[in-house]
């Protein structure tokens, strides 16, 4: 068996010892656009437009934590400072075709009971109006919070019938989304769009 050795004038680490260190306590959302001839510079144009260039981010998913609380953009920049490691969840998509449409959304769905955990969907599409790409996200969303609150879940319903059915149930949940979206550049530039939820440990 492998042991920690530590002198007595040597704090020990506690950065494992408590997984509550690594559970956000604050998030906000974000989202941008970018247009390039390069694809790459085209997603960092988008990360600069959302206000999220200057951090390293890392992609994770999907879970709202308890007690979560949900700031605004500017708020919670006061937590973070460049170069600063990032946990995020975040949509992208990209074209190159001229006039093709283009979304990203993040869909969220909550219990109002802020002490239980939601859910954060990504959703990245082509052809799809912001309308239709974010209730999509949402959907995806409430469909994952359905199957841990006991709700049942049937793939054919629509989202209508869904509603109302989690609504029957007596479930209190909220619901929204966060999305971007584009048209592709008329000379062809590479388009780029991005929505995120930026997660604040």
């Amino acid at each position: 068996m492998n042991e920690i050795i530590t002198t007595q004038n040597e704090p020990q680490s506690t950065s494992t010892s408590s997984p509550f260190l690594y559970v956000p306590k604050m998030m906000f959302f974000v989202k941008g656009k970018g247009i390039h001839k390069d694809q790459l510079t085209s997603f960092e144009l988008a990360l600069r437009d959302a206000g999220i260039a200057d951090l390293n981010l890392v992609s994770v998913s999907s879970i709202k934590p308890p007690r979560c609380k949900m700031v605004s953009k500017q708020e919670g920049r006061k937590y973070l400072v460049p170069g600063q490691i990032v946990f995020n969840v975040m949509a992208r998509s990209a074209t190159n075709e001229p006039n093709r449409l283009i979304a990203a959304s993040i869909g969220l769905a909550r219990p109002v009971d802020d002490t239980q955990y939601g859910y954060l969907s990504e959703h990245h599409s082509t052809g799809e109006t912001a309308q239709k790409a974010g209730d999509y996200a949402e959907d995806m969303a409430m469909e994952m919070l359905a199957t841990i609150m006991g709700l049942p879940d049937d793939p054919t319903l629509t989202w209508d019938q869904r509603e109302e059915q989690w609504n029957l149930s007596g479930k209190i949940y909220k619901t929204q989304n966060f999305t971007q979206s584009a048209e592709g550049y008329k000379d062809g530039l590479w388009t780029s769009v991005i929505s995120s939820a930026v997660l604040i440990l």
